[in-house]
């Protein structure tokens, strides 16, 4: 059974840092094009990073800098590091896992990706 399950969210102040995991089963998400996505209030669910099985990595404009993704192969998660977080940093994240080795060229889509988490919140305080 394809799972994915999220961990890590939390509430920070503004300039802190936080750590997302993502623990997948069922497949090896080293094998596949993964990504996280964030989704606040009354917002359509955004793109935030992407990572292929080359660990060739992309990100949004808005978190370029501040955000890094990565896979743990050992442990079979896909993780993000948040700094210099900031108050529009505030929504909830989903990691998604696409049934591909490469992801989709330009920005990736929500329906590009066929696994999805149920999602952590993440609050930053100004």
């Amino acid at each position: 059974q394809v799972q994915l399950v999220e961990s890590g969210g939390g509430s920070v102040q503004a300039g802190g840092s936080l750590g997302l995991s993502c623990a997948a089963s069922g497949f090896t998400i080293s094998n596949f094009c993964a990504g996280w996505f964030r989704q606040a209030p009354g917002k359509e669910r955004e793109w935030v990073a992407a990572i292929d099985i080359e660990r060739r990595a992309k990100y949004t404009d808005s978190v370029k800098g501040r955000f890094t993704i990565a896979k743990d192969n050992g442990k079979n998660t896909l993780d993000l590091r948040m700094d210099s977080m900031k108050p529009e940093d505030t929504a909830v994240y989903y990691c998604a896992a696409r049934p591909s080795l490469r992801c989709a060229p330009g920005p990736p889509r929500p329906g590009d990706f066929t696994y999805w988490g149920q999602g952590t919140q993440v609050t930053v305080s100004s």
